[in-house]
């Protein structure tokens, strides 16, 4: 969010050609403090698709523990 990338600490997962990358990656750490060159185009969106899929994976778990936490 905004609190994050005023900190400097977001995670970028980047992917392009290289060169490209590592000219814009000076940039990126004005706003980051982990930036990860993921590949080729589109590798970097895929890679923040997983993070976020293993996230919400997570969360749903944890409510449904939570909620049989509840009923018993």
């Amino acid at each position: 969010g905004v609190g994050t990338a005023r900190a400097g600490n977001l995670t970028f997962m980047v992917g392009g050609v290289e060169q490209e990358f590592d000219a814009a990656k000076e940039l990126l750490t004005c706003m980051g403090s982990n930036i990860v060159y993921c590949g080729e185009v589109g590798t970097g969106q895929a890679a923040k698709i997983c993070n976020n899929m293993l996230l919400a994976i997570s969360m749903i778990g944890t409510a449904e523990t939570m909620n049989l936490g509840i009923r018993f």
